[in-house]
């Protein structure tokens, strides 16, 4: 017996990272020190005094279910790197650096090809390298033709300029970016009310699988111009869970839903599922995908700055006192 006898083709995996090569080395920036394939990847950290690293690791969920009825695996590799990038910035963090790990029970170049395309294209929106990564063919482990994503993402930023949130007070705004949809949360409830999936919907499948914002420019162009308070990516358990991530003990964010337009497809969710309007801020980001806080005097030089990017954003409320509720949506 040969291991290809087991269902693991080492032919195939070679095959795949030929496809892959010229991909993953156009994310490479001067500070990549390794070629793909190296046991580790090597990154020189330079130009900080007193650098953080910061890390993140998350995955796609069960959107990647829409990629497998869809048999569209290109924009899930955006989503894979936007999970882990979005969280980083948060805390100020200039992204690095990012890992993948796909596993499979039946491992098909094109199919990682796509993939891998997507994570590539990730990274540079990113402006970060994709350094390394691995494919794992796990005969029987999966159903067939369906995969795993996980990735993780580092950056870096001076420690004395950590965003924490800590000093976040009364009186401060809050700046939302808006979202490109759903993003990569809420899919399990989002896929129980909208997909037949033995009879999915094309159009709405192509909206569904539209990739998550990454927000790695606007708030990179901020933190180099203004004072940012705080920040919070909108992710599982969408405006209630997250936003009291940052919040000092007494403060709370008040949130104005009517200062941005909701997309379509969180009213199709809703409508569909008869869905309250808690449990959608709780599930999903309802069109705000990323939170800014900064000082109310700041905030026409923070509008300014953003106005020069391709992101829209919405003033979507402002911190109050309280001592019980930490979100209140008006």
């Amino acid at each position: 017996m040969k291991y290809k006898d087991t269902g693991v083709d080492i032919d195939k995996a070679n095959e795949a990272v030929k496809r892959i090569k010229d991909k993953v080395k156009s994310t490479y920036d001067k500070n990549v020190l390794t070629e793909l394939g190296s046991f580790g990847g090597l990154y020189e950290l330079r130009g900080y005094k007193n650098p953080v690293l910061v890390s993140g690791t998350d995955g796609v969920g069960t959107k990647l279910k829409l990629a497998f009825l869809a048999g569209k695996h290109s924009t899930v590799g955006i989503d894979l790197v936007a999970m882990s990038v979005n969280d980083i910035l948060v805390q100020g963090a200039k992204p690095l650096f990012f890992l993948d790990y796909i596993a499979t029970s039946n491992l098909k170049p094109e199919v990682m090809e796509e993939i891998v395309g997507g994570i590539a294209e990730g990274c540079k929106i990113s402006s970060c390298s994709l350094l390394g990564g691995e494919m794992a063919e796990l005969p029987g482990f999966y159903q067939k033709e369906e995969y795993d994503l996980a990735g993780f993402a580092v950056g870096a930023c001076e420690k004395e300029n950590i965003i924490t949130g800590e000093n976040i007070e009364k009186g401060d705004v809050l700046i939302g970016l808006h979202s490109s949809g759903l993003h990569s949360n809420g899919f399990s409830l989002a896929r129980k009310v909208l997909i037949d999936e033995k009879n999915p919907d094309e159009i709405l499948l192509e909206e569904m699988l539209t990739p998550t914002k990454i927000y790695t420019e606007p708030v990179m162009n901020l933190i180099e111009s203004i004072n940012i308070k705080g920040m919070v990516h909108i992710t599982g358990g969408g405006f209630y869970e997250n936003i009291p991530r940052i919040l000092p003990d007494n403060l709370a964010a008040k949130i104005e839903k009517s200062s941005w337009e909701e997309p379509n497809i969180f009213k199709m969710i809703s409508s569909s599922g008869n869905i309250s309007q808690k449990e959608m801020f709780k599930t999903f980001n309802m069109g705000i995908g990323y939170i800014i806080v900064v000082e109310k005097k700041q905030l026409l030089e923070a509008r300014n700055v953003l106005k020069n990017t391709d992101y829209d954003f919405s003033i979507i409320g402002n911190i109050f006192e309280s001592k019980q509720k930490k979100v209140v949506i008006n």
